[in-house]
């Protein structure tokens, strides 16, 4: 039912593009902290390479993606399929978080869309690429992406997310370092 797979082969780059929605999965390290799951959007993600993918990471009420990256790297992302055959693709790797301030941000930046409320670009080096038969998972069908945040960040202001940013996004919810700039 499930394999292995040595690169995004052509196939998986198709299904990858088709999803309009995928899940971010990333814990602190040790026994201790909590494990998070985030849904992502507004197809944001890029393949970059046989092994490699990036995503820009839009404001929200917590850091824990970006905090577990700056304490272990480890990150997986999970596409599924929602219609046509089932099936689950889980990309394992390791990541980096690249905030605007950062130096490789203007290169990123031209590989990567960025939204209004971007806070960091995601960049993955997979290790793992694997599916699953996705027998489970619900058929349902797109109907659009919401416009709640693009609204919101639009009445923030870029001095208006700077401030959230500083007052949510400096922590995770185990105190571990968020956004640095």
């Amino acid at each position: 039912m499930g394999r292995t797979y040595d690169s995004i082969e052509p196939h998986l780059v198709q299904f990858i593009t088709n999803q309009h929605i995928f899940f971010v999965g990333t814990a602190p390290s040790g026994p201790e902290g909590h494990v998070n799951i985030s849904p992502k959007g507004y197809n944001t993600l890029r393949i970059l390479g046989p092994r490699r993918v990036a995503y820009a990471d839009l404001t929200g009420s917590g850091i824990e993606t970006v905090a577990h990256l700056r304490e272990n790297g480890r990150i997986v992302l999970m596409f599924c399929a929602f219609t046509g055959p089932p099936r689950i693709l889980r990309l394992h790797g390791k990541g980096s978080v690249i905030e605007p301030t950062d130096d490789a941000f203007d290169e990123m930046s031209k590989l990567v869309p960025i939204p209004l409320g971007l806070r960091a670009i995601i960049d993955v080096d997979i290790e793992r690429i694997s599916d699953s038969c996705g027998y489970g998972v619900p058929i349902m069908h797109f109907q659009e992406d919401r416009d709640q945040l693009r609204r919101w960040t639009e009445k923030k202001g870029d001095e208006g997310l700077r401030q959230y940013w500083a007052r949510e996004n400096a922590t995770s919810i185990d105190g571990l370092p968020g956004l640095s700039s």
